[in-house]
Parts: C-alpha cells; sequence; structure tokens
C-alpha cells in the first residue's frame, strides 16, 4: 500500500494528464456544485431548471421529449412534472389527436421562478466564460455539441 498524495482538481491525471472522458465528468460535477448552490436559494434543483426551461422553449412538449430534452430518465421527469404542476408552474393539457399525451406548458408563475434562475444561472454562466475569450467558448461549444451529435449518429 502506498501513501500516494491524492491530487486536487487540475494536478496529475485530475489536471491536463487526465483522459478527457474523466475531465468532463469533473467538470459537470463541479459545474453542477455551483448550480446547485445558486439555485438552492430558490428552491430549485438543477433539474427543474431544466424542465423549467424545456417547457418554457418547446411549449406543449411531452414527457417523453421532455426526458430526452433535459437528459433525465422518464421516471426523474415525471416526479419533476408532477412537482411543478403542484407548485404551479406549469399545466398540463391532453394533446389534440393523441388523448394520452398530455402537452406541458408553463404558467405565469412558472414564467417568473424560471427568470429567477436564469438570473442565478447566468452569474454561474458568467464565472464559467471568465477565463475564455469568446472565440474560445465558441470552440469549446462546438466541441462539446460535436461529442454529443457524434454519440447520437454513431
Amino acid at each position: 500500500m502506498t501513501n500516494k498524495k491524492i491530487p486536487q482538481a487540475g494536478e496529475g491525471k485530475r489536471g491536463e494528464q487526465g483522459y478527457l472522458g474523466y475531465l468532463l465528468r469533473q467538470a459537470t460535477t463541479a459545474y453542477r456544485a455551483r448550480m446547485e448552490k445558486a439555485l438552492a436559494k430558490l428552491d430549485i434543483t438543477p433539474p427543474q431548471f431544466s424542465v423549467l426551461t424545456m417547457i418554457a422553449a418547446y411549449e406543449g412538449v411531452s414527457n417523453a421529449d421532455l426526458a430526452r430534452l433535459s437528459l433525465l430518465t422518464p421516471q426523474t421527469v415525471s416526479v419533476i412534472v408532477n412537482n411543478l404542476e403542484k407548485s404551479g408552474a406549469i399545466t398540463r393539457r391532453a394533446h389534440a389527436i393523441h388523448g394520452r399525451i398530455q402537452q406541458l406548458q408553463i404558467t405565469t408563475s412558472g414564467q417568473e421562478t424560471l427568470a429567477q434562475c436564469k438570473s442565478c444561472v447566468q452569474q454561474v454562466e458568467k464565472e464559467l466564460n471568465m477565463s475564455l475569450s469568446e472565440e474560445d467558448a465558441a470552440i469549446i461549444k462546438r466541441w462539446l455539441v460535436n461529442i454529443a451529435v457524434n454519440a447520437e449518429n454513431g
């Protein structure tokens, strides 16, 4: 058994010597923690924020589509949707043709909550971009999108 010092973020395998996948996961975990902290004062979780954002962006979206859009399991989305509906942030209505499909809409109250959330999240995003030029940020975004697109197409 060795007594090697466990590296801090940015050191050893947790730094530029690490695998890209590990570094993406490390960054995602750090980002999520910042998001949780920023949204906690509004009593909203990052998954709830994601769901509200997607319902506002894609009015009438179904639970199944919402799960794909928000990168959550259908079960998690179902719980979040039920809670958001109980809080008055969203409403459901039956699809005009496929009655079993429930379409989701954000309410005025939900829009107000989402606006407060976006204000908190914008600060986290600002901090995330602080050390990047606009060009570097665009390159990173393009790279991240390509990873997702290639995964879906491959």
